[in-house]
């Protein structure tokens, strides 16, 4: 593949960091009406305080009603014109997807399984922010926040929760265990829609930190990728008291000028890199320069929502073609459906926009003087070499690159995850 270094080169340089029901007791009590019908995804969520209050999640059933008959009412367009996903989601994979959704999918279920998750929701620089919180029954336990990007959600980590909190339970040793903190990025999932502009990864950052002397931890790490991997690059530029070491399964460490004679992994860096610019960016695009206006479509359509994410899923996975090789498909299902019911296709959307305008949308992040860990992933979106973080990382403690497992990590490959993060955090406990 022929890069094109120009591009590269923008890409890099213009953009400094990285590139989901509203739910509860305090539903709306007006559904059933044809005006609420209508609004079914426009709940009101409990107004938080800073004080930090227990959550749960409780769909009104007409909102489940009412994504059934959107979904039975889908027109569809006609089929692609390739063999393949290049044009997209091939129709015959929208019409099964869109049909198990329908048909099969049971939110209920997941339902259940958010509550069994202690979930909270606490007000931060004026926004509820809601996060999962589950402190380990082991002494000396590492506090640690996880932060999902897009398409992603805290949906991404749930099956590493207990791993991480309990090991003991799951095979692993008491000295490796965490507090585990998961919020909810602003604007996603039952986190507030911010109602002004603002909330770029470094306002995120400064929230978390909050957040996480709120909940009394003096000593912690964070953990990010995708647009958790830009927040937690910003936190560890901020350094904030408390934070002792961070780990990224997506390196922004790209570098500020090309190198001319790149080796064999600086190169297929520079490749993917300039990949994903040219033909796989077109959502970024879309999502920095008009959030509003693809907001839209995907708020009034269950199927268009659904297939905006799923692409991703096919696109970002380690995957032999299709998603389904990586993820369950109820797996999907309830990432794609927690943005539904909550409406969060704009205000996450938003995210995009709001680090592209600060600058704060690029490859690299720039020097970091924190400890830092990284575990790459071989099918993320581009795989820095070692040496990349090295200069811009001086204080780089764990490097691994694994076999398999790609863009949302702990989601494809919990155990793995788990296992990285352990061993990555190990030296950090003392």
């Amino acid at each position: 593949m022929q890069e094109n270094p120009a591009l590269v080169n923008s890409v890099a340089l213009s953009r400094r960091g990285l590139f989901a029901l509203a739910a509860g007791a305090l539903l709306s009590p007006a559904i059933g009406s044809s005006e609420a019908l209508a609004q079914t995804s426009a709940f009101e969520l409990p107004k938080a305080t800073e004080g930090v209050e227990p959550f749960k999640v409780s769909v009104p059933q007409s909102a489940i009603d009412d994504l059934k008959r959107r979904l039975a009412s889908t027109r569809w367009p006609g089929r692609e014109t390739v063999g393949d996903w290049s044009q997209g989601v091939p129709l015959q994979k929208a019409e099964a997807l869109v049909a198990y959704w329908r048909d099969k999918y049971d939110w209920r279920r997941f339902e259940a399984r958010i509550n069994a998750f202690p979930q909270y929701r606490t007000q931060i620089d004026g926004l509820g922010i809601h996060f999962i919180h589950v402190r380990s029954p082991h002494r000396n336990a590492l506090p640690i926040i996880l932060t999902h990007g897009w398409p992603g959600s805290f949906v991404e980590f749930m099956e590493i929760i207990g791993p991480l909190s309990d090991p003991t339970r799951f095979g692993g040793r008491a000295e490796d265990a965490f507090h585990v903190v998961v919020p909810s990025l602003p604007g996603f999932a039952f986190s507030d829609k911010p109602v002004e502009t603002g909330w770029d990864v470094n306002r995120i950052a400064r929230a978390w930190a909050t957040l996480m002397q709120r909940l009394g931890y003096e000593r912690w790490v964070a953990q990010g990728g995708d647009w958790g991997a830009g927040v937690t690059h910003a936190l560890a530029h901020q350094g904030p008291q408390g934070l002792i070491a961070a780990h990224v399964n997506w390196q922004f460490v790209f570098p500020e000028k090309l190198p001319k004679d790149p080796t064999p992994a600086e190169r297929r860096a520079i490749d993917r890199a300039s990949w994903f610019a040219n033909d796989k960016s077109g959502y970024f695009r879309e999502h920095a320069t008009r959030p509003q206006t693809i907001g839209y479509p995907l708020a009034d359509s269950a199927a268009g929502q659904a297939l905006w994410i799923y692409e991703k899923f096919q696109a970002w996975t380690d995957n032999h073609g299709n998603p389904e090789d990586a993820l369950a498909v109820d797996a999907m299902l309830d990432d794609i459906s927690l943005y539904w019911f909550t409406d969060t296709a704009a205000s996450s959307a938003r995210i995009y926009w709001e680090n592209n305008r600060a600058g704060l949308a690029g490859l690299s992040a720039g020097r970091i003087e924190l400890p830092m860990a990284a575990s790459v992933f071989p099918h993320e979106i581009f795989c820095p070499p070692k040496a990349w973080a090295e200069a811009l990382w001086p204080n780089l403690f764990y490097w691994n690159e694994l076999d398999k497992g790609g863009h949302f990590a702990a989601f494809e490959q919990p155990a793995l995850f788990t296992e990285e993060l352990r061993k990555a955090f190990r030296s950090r406990r003392a």
